[in-house]
């Protein structure tokens, strides 16, 4: 979110998502969406990471894309205090929330749950399980070291490519069922199948639960 105040502009990041999806979209709104803004005289710039905690390099980076405007002058950027924050994901599963674009790869070790949508051409890779609450149109690859017992869950599913350990997804056309329930693919005997999220509980012993789906 960019405000403006008295003093030029303040920019306020989201302190949840990945740093390197907060990047892009910051690059992506500048030079895309707040055009008619960011163009004039020079103006001062005040960031706010919010809780996110960053190092000089880091925070170098997010200079450099704001810099590009050559019409912005960073000012600061400045943390709060994490004290008082919402906990961290459950020990095993990785919270990030953003957009995979087309072009863009997510890869992580472990189960991922992602709060966001992945556009066609985009690709979300993880060792354990994929969670995906909102749209996935890209590609997803579950079990990249060869784990064939770990599910892709979305609350929209129309991948261009699903694939689980080796095993790769039908054409996309046959996923399009129309349901928009919460569905989940996985490996049974070797063939990926896909069956709605409540029917999870028949493969596992203790599915992840996801409120509010």
């Amino acid at each position: 979110m960019i405000k403006g105040v008295k003093e030029g502009l303040v920019f306020l990041l989201d302190d949840s998502c990945e740093l390197d999806l907060l990047l892009d979209e910051l690059h992506y709104k500048l030079e895309k969406t707040h055009q008619q803004l960011l163009t004039g005289p020079l103006v001062h710039v005040h960031v706010k990471l919010g809780t996110r905690q960053l190092g000089d390099e880091d925070k170098e980076r997010i200079r450099s894309v704001i810099r590009a405007q050559g019409n912005l002058i960073v000012q600061s950027v400045e943390s709060e205090s994490a004290e008082g924050s919402l906990p961290p994901p459950p020990p095993g599963i990785q919270l990030i929330s953003g957009i995979i674009r087309s072009g863009q790869t997510m890869e992580r070790e472990g189960d991922l749950l992602l709060t966001g949508d992945v556009n066609p051409g985009g690709t979300i890779i993880s060792t354990g399980d994929i969670y995906v609450m909102g749209a996935l149109r890209g590609v997803a690859h579950a079990g990249v070291n060869g784990r064939t017992d770990v599910i892709i869950a979305a609350s929209l599913m129309r991948p261009t490519q699903l694939r689980i350990a080796d095993i790769i997804s039908r054409p996309p056309e046959e996923w399009m069922s129309g349901d928009p329930a919460m569905e989940f693919a996985f490996l049974n005997e070797g063939t990926m199948q896909m069956d709605k999220i409540s029917q999870l509980y028949r493969l596992r012993n203790n599915p992840i639960m996801l409120r509010g789906v």
